[in-house]
Parts: structure tokens; sequence; C-alpha cells
């Protein structure tokens, strides 16, 4: 095995081909394809699919992308430990949330501390943001849920009850409260497969032993809340993450309580890397509970 065609391997996929990888390692292209080549012959191993100019990572090509991620994290950190630079983080830390509400605080403290590391942050559902963690595509996620899974270290942000909103064509008075069996009565707005938020409605409303059906689906939280906000019919939300839009109002469901809880976690396996480990300090509190440490129900 050869660090160079380990290294080559890694920056096509990371950047997602063999072009913009030349470029980032400063070598020509058919010398980035020879090295990848060897390294495929020397080990019997297909490590990428080749169609015209795109390729995509194989099976095998995925799991040894895991581990020379993971690899070049660890040779990072010991450059920066030898280079004395750990008390001046810098650099980049890509996060995924699927809502900054329950994030302000903790991007705040952290931005505070390291004001030269650059936050990348991206929107995403739940299913999204586990899918980044697991493909080393962020450090960070926040997400409105709570999967056990041993790969990933989780700490509980917050819990917000899931409220429906309506906007003020829908209700010439708006209640303060409504039965979720009056949901059936009106046009339900919602989210696309793998929201955690739509998951909780829809349990909450066969626990009260009706269906709920959609009028639209739409793609994202802002998609959901403009087609409220037009009188398009009632969505569903996190109560926390509504802030200030003056457009929507706010209804409590009455007779179930659905709530949403906000998760942080990185992989497990990531947390030595310098950016993860000093963000996670920032988190340092007694309000914050680590879900790892929290017996199962």
């Amino acid at each position: 095995m050869r660090y160079a065609q380990i290294r080559a391997f890694h920056h096509v996929a990371l950047c997602g081909g063999f072009s913009r990888a030349a470029e980032a390692l400063g070598l020509s292209q058919p010398a980035l394809s020879e090295q990848v080549r060897q390294l495929e012959a020397a080990y019997d191993l297909l490590l990428f699919r080749r169609q015209n100019r795109r390729v995509e990572l194989t099976d095998s090509g995925q799991e040894l992308f895991r581990l020379t991620s993971r690899f070049f994290e660890g040779e990072a950190a010991i450059g920066i430990f030898l280079e004395g630079a750990s008390t001046n983080l810098r650099g980049s830390l890509r996060i995924m949330v699927d809502s900054t509400a329950h994030a302000a605080g903790p991007l705040r403290d952290f931005r505070s501390q390291h004001p030269h590391v650059r936050l990348d942050i991206s929107h995403g559902n739940s299913r999204d943001v586990l899918a980044a963690l697991r493909a080393y595509e962020v450090e960070i996620g926040i997400f409105g849920s709570q999967p056990r899974a041993a790969d990933l270290t989780m700490v509980e942000l917050g819990l917000s009850p899931i409220i429906a909103i309506a906007g003020p064509q829908l209700f010439a008075a708006p209640p303060g409260s409504l039965a979720v069996s009056r949901l059936v009565d009106f046009p339900l707005i919602f989210r696309e497969q793998g929201s955690e938020t739509q998951v909780r409605v829809m349990q909450a409303a066969q626990e009260a032993g009706i269906e709920l059906k959609a009028a639209i689906i739409a793609e994202g939280r802002e998609a959901v809340r403009d087609l409220v906000a037009e009188g398009f019919g009632i969505g569903f939300v996190a109560e926390s993450e509504i802030g200030n839009d003056t457009r929507l109002r706010r209804i409590r469901l009455d007779g179930v309580s659905p709530s949403m809880p906000e998760t942080l976690a990185h992989l497990a396996a990531r947390t030595d890397v310098p950016v993860i480990r000093s963000f996670m300090r920032t988190l340092a509190k007694p309000d914050i509970r680590n879900l790892q440490s929290r017996p199962d129900p």
C-alpha cells in the first residue's frame, strides 16, 4: 500500500471526480488516474464506476473512503498538535441542520471562541442529516429525532411542542387550539418523506383514531410555511421553529401533545477531530444531557 495511491483515491472520492482532485493535489489528471488504477490493480478491487466523465464509488470504494477519511483526519490532527495551533483553531466546520432554532446558542458560543473557523451551514430533514454525517459530508448534525445508534455521539438541545399553523385567510377568527379530529376538515400541507415532524403528527393522529391525508406535499420547511401563509391549508411545525413570522397563526393541537426533540450529533469515530472536539466543548452545560449516558426506557 502506497501513501500516494491512497491519497489519490481519497481526493477523487472527496472531490467527486478526477479533474477536480488532480487540481486539488497539483497533479496532472493522467498521473492521478494511474495512481488510482495501480491501487485497484494491486488489491483486485473496483473502487469507482466510470461513466463518461462521471465517477461513482462502488460499495468497496465507499467503505475505503470511510477509512481514508478517518486516516486523513488523524493526519490533520497530528499536524495541528505538532504545530501548536490547537489553541488557535482555523479551517471550517460543516454543519447540517433541520432548523437553526436550537442551534443559535451553540453556534454563537463557538463563533465567539473560534472566530477564525468558517461555519458552513446547510439544511435538510432528519434523514438528510444522518446520511450526511455518515458520508463524512458534515462534521455536526442537528435534527429532530433521537435515533439510538452506536456510531453516533448525541446530546439533547431541547424539546418543543408541535403545533398547527394557518394563514389569516383560513379562519375569520383563528382558534387558540384545534381538536386533532377536526384536522380532517381542512386541506393539509405535509412535508416530504423523511420529516420527523411529519412522522410525529401522523402518529398522534393515529393514536386519536383518525387518518390524515395531504392536500399538498412540499419539500422543505420554508415551502410549507409559504404555502400556509398564502392560505393553501394547515401545516405543522415545532413551535420553536416559527420565530417571528407574522404571516402565520399558531394553533395548538387539542387532545394530543406531540413534541419534537432537537438532537445534536457527530460520528463517534470522529470525536478527536479538533474542530468537532472544540465545538462539543461549547455544549458542556448542566442543562444539556448526553443521550448515550441516558438509560433506555
